[in-house]
């Protein structure tokens, strides 16, 4: 790093700070792009495998060479930074392109379509520049000063190259707060947003389930988000077996757990903790709901209570984790946990119903489905927000330098070591070939993974 030479995070930053007043050749940025995934292809395969097309696709409002500058965002557990651009779209027939301007009484005429371009990918850059134009002279002035832009005057009409291939991924003195605590709070929110999500899976707080059989009819999630089923477009793949336009990369993943579970994957999901943990039964007849799920739990008729565990059950750090939690928001015992997480993420509705619902007082569905889905929304934020500002920046680093920052001393470990060490962890078989380290009160765990990806053979532009 010379002098005057900023590194990459501190160019996104500056990016970001001034995303409004940069476009994008989008056209330059599809002809180089290279992917970091398997190309996938909207439709399904039949029995044939055979590629069959949805009835409906999207067309592009704009068809500009240019594109507002998209969000930056950090791979919460990879060195990979992704670049989301948004871009207007409407739904049209696939057979002769008559436009679909409304579904179930909503007009459908400003829908967005979302496209992920890696800028980094695992610690390697994967965009080597962009082209933009800059309607800001403050921001022209700065990315001048930062020695980013090797031109004099600013012109508004000119494209510029923002070279991103010759910059340092980051400052080698970089500080990081500490992350004593963050895992236990990350992990209380996704198995309450496990929950939540659960019991969301076929509802809505704007519309009725006609309405959403009809959005699901035209590829429409209940969020109004376009959701095209997709398939590889490679069936070799999917036998195991590799094309000659794919390759193959080691993807290291760098993930945040604590001393007695690994990482938040170890945690299940909610329907399934509920069957492993608790039984729902009929009030009246006592008779036990085989499969039961969330979503079962606005039938009023229902109840639920702790499942006689066998001799053979063996309790996990895990169950012990996520018990209190359960216990809680069912009712069967009341800790605080789940009303401490909500007021501290500013979803205070949501745990004055529960409160209201464990001492008897009848919750409309309605009321119910509305604050599950704001308390929902606050909880997803209130994480993202951590892993933005305290748990991706440090990934960033140790993938992309190997090493941990210089005020995090810990030894390495094998898996072995590790488990001798912390013999409740549960390691998976790519994790078992991993470094471990422990800080503080947490535990980093870093391995490799096999993945695939497409390669750029010839002009990729997505639609």
């Amino acid at each position: 790093m010379t002098n005057n030479q900023i590194s990459l995070v501190e160019l996104i930053q500056i990016l970001t700070q001034y995303r409004h007043n940069i476009i994008v050749n989008i056209k330059h940025l599809q002809e180089h792009y290279q992917r970091t995934g398997i190309k996938r292809v909207k439709g399904v395969r039949n029995e044939n495998g055979e590629l069959l097309q949805p009835w409906l696709r999207t067309e592009y409002m704009d068809n500009a060479e240019y594109v507002g500058m998209g969000e930056f965002q950090f791979n919460r557990n990879t060195a990979t930074i992704n670049m989301l651009i948004k871009r207007k779209v409407k739904l049209a027939k696939f057979e002769d392109q008559t436009p679909t301007l409304e579904i179930a009484g909503l007009l459908v005429n400003d829908l967005n379509s979302f496209n992920n371009y890696t800028i980094v990918s695992d610690g390697k850059i994967n965009i080597k520049s962009l082209q933009v134009k800059i309607s800001s002279k403050k921001a022209f002035d700065l990315l001048k000063e930062k020695g980013v832009l090797d031109v004099e005057e600013f012109d508004f009409n000119a494209e510029y190259t923002i070279q991103l291939d010759n910059l340092p991924l980051v400052v080698a003195n970089s500080c990081y707060s500490s992350i004593d605590g963050l895992f236990n709070e990350l992990a209380e929110i996704k198995v309450l947003t496990s929950i939540i999500c659960a019991h969301l899976k076929k509802e809505s707080d704007v519309f009725i389930a006609a309405q959403l059989d009809e959005f699901q009819k035209h590829y429409l999630s209940k969020n109004i988000y376009i959701n095209f089923p997709t398939t590889n477009e490679y069936t070799d793949i999917n036998e195991g077996l590799i094309s000659g336009t794919l390759d193959s990369r080691l993807s290291y993943k760098i993930d945040i757990g604590s001393q007695d579970i690994l990482n938040l994957s170890k945690l299940p999901s909610a329907n399934k903790f509920l069957n492993r943990m608790y039984r729902l039964y009929d009030k009246e007849t006592g008779e036990i709901i085989i499969k039961a799920s969330f979503e079962m739990a606005f039938d009023q008729n229902l109840a639920v209570r702790h499942r006689l565990l066998s001799s053979r059950t063996k309790i996990t750090k895990v169950d012990e984790f996520m018990k209190p939690i359960f216990d809680d928001f069912l009712g069967l015992e009341q800790n605080g946990i789940i009303a401490g997480i909500l007021k501290k993420v500013g979803a205070d509705s949501l745990a004055q119903l529960l409160q209201d619902k464990q001492t008897g007082k009848q919750i409309s569905k309605e009321e119910m489905v509305a604050a599950l889905t704001t308390a929902n929304k606050k909880l997803e934020q209130y994480a993202e927000n951590i892993y933005q500002d305290k748990i991706s920046p440090l990934v960033f680093y140790i993938g992309c330098t190997g090493l941990l920052p210089d005020q995090m001393e810990a030894k390495a470990m094998t898996a072995e070591e590790a488990a001798a060490k912390y013999p409740d962890l549960q390691f998976s078989k790519d994790e078992q070939e991993g470094t471990f380290f422990a800080v503080g009160d947490s535990m980093i765990s870093i391995y490799a993974k096999t993945e695939y990806y497409s390669k750029l053979t010839s002009v990729c532009i997505d639609n």
